[in-house]
C-alpha cells in the first residue's frame, strides 16, 4: 500500500510539472523578464487600479493590467525572482509623475518600466509642455540606468458610444498619442498602442464593454491591455 501511495504522489507531482510545462508552452516568452528583473508600471488611475498603500502582497498591484501580467508571469517563473511594482496614482497628470519621480521611480532602481499617463494632462496640460516634461523624465531615468527598458502606452480615449468625429478632447488625447509615439522612437522605447486594441474591440462589442467610463477599462478591457502589452515588449525587446 505505501509503495502504492508513494507512486501516486510521484505520479500527481509530474502531472503538476507537466501542467506548468504546459502552461510555459503556451504563455510566450518575454525577453525582457530576465533573473530578478524589476518592473515598474508607473501612471495615473488607469495603472493604479485602485491598489492598496501597504505591503499586502494580495492587493499591492490593484486589480488591472499590471496585476494580470504580473501574475501571469510571476506563477510561470518563480526562479527568477522577478520583481512587479505598481506606483500609479489616480488624477495624476505628467506634472504629478515629476513631482514625485525621484521616490517613486528612480530609488526603485526598475529594469523595466512602463508608463502610461496622458488622459489627465487633457486639457489642463499644455501640449508642448507635456511634452517637455515626459521627455525630462526619460532623459533622466536613461542618465541613471543606462539599460533600462521603457514600455511607454499611449493614452486612450473611447466614449459611450464610440468616438465623435472632431470632438474637442479626443482630438487632443489623439495629440497626446502622437506625441508619445515621438517620444518612444527617441528614447528607443516599446510602444503599446492602446487606443487601436480598444477601437478594434469595439466591432465585437459595444465600447462600454470595454471600458464603462470613457476611460476606466473594464475587466474585459484589462485583459485586452495586458494581452497587447506583452505582444508589443516581447516583439521589440527579442
Amino acid at each position: 500500500m505505501r509503495v502504492k501511495a508513494v507512486h501516486g504522489v510521484l505520479l500527481a507531482g509530474l502531472g503538476v510539472l507537466a501542467g506548468l510545462n504546459v502552461r510555459a508552452a503556451e504563455v510566450p516568452e518575454v525577453p525582457a523578464f530576465g533573473a530578478k528583473a524589476r518592473i515598474l508600471f508607473q501612471g495615473d488611475s488607469i495603472t493604479d487600479g485602485n491598489r492598496g498603500r501597504s505591503e499586502d502582497p494580495n492587493h499591492i498591484l490593484g486589480h488591472g493590467y499590471c496585476f494580470i501580467i504580473a501574475a501571469q508571469y510571476g506563477s510561470l517563473y518563480p526562479e527568477r525572482g522577478l520583481a512587479f511594482m505598481n506606483r500609479g496614482i489616480s488624477g495624476n497628470t505628467v506634472m504629478d509623475l515629476q513631482g514625485r519621480w525621484q521616490k517613486d521611480t528612480l530609488e526603485l532602481k526598475p529594469d523595466v518600466l512602463s508608463i502610461l499617463i496622458g488622459i489627465n494632462d487633457s486639457p489642463k496640460v499644455p501640449l508642448d509642455q507635456y511634452e517637455q516634461v515626459y521627455d525630462t523624465l526619460l532623459t533622466e531615468t536613461r542618465a541613471a540606468f543606462p539599460n533600462i527598458k521603457f514600455v511607454l502606452g499611449e493614452p486612450f480615449f473611447l466614449p459611450k458610444g464610440g468616438h465623435v468625429d472632431g470632438d474637442a478632447h479626443e482630438q487632443d488625447v489623439r495629440k497626446r498619442q502622437a506625441i508619445v509615439a515621438k517620444l518612444a522612437e527617441k528614447h528607443h522605447a516599446a510602444l503599446v498602442r492602446f487606443q487601436q486594441v480598444f477601437d478594434e474591440a469595439c466591432k465585437r462589442a459595444p465600447a462600454e464593454y470595454w471600458i464603462w467610463d470613457g476611460v476606466h477599462p473594464t475587466c474585459s478591457g484589462h485583459q485586452l491591455m495586458a494581452d497587447e502589452w506583452v505582444k508589443t515588449v516581447r516583439q521589440y525587446f527579442k
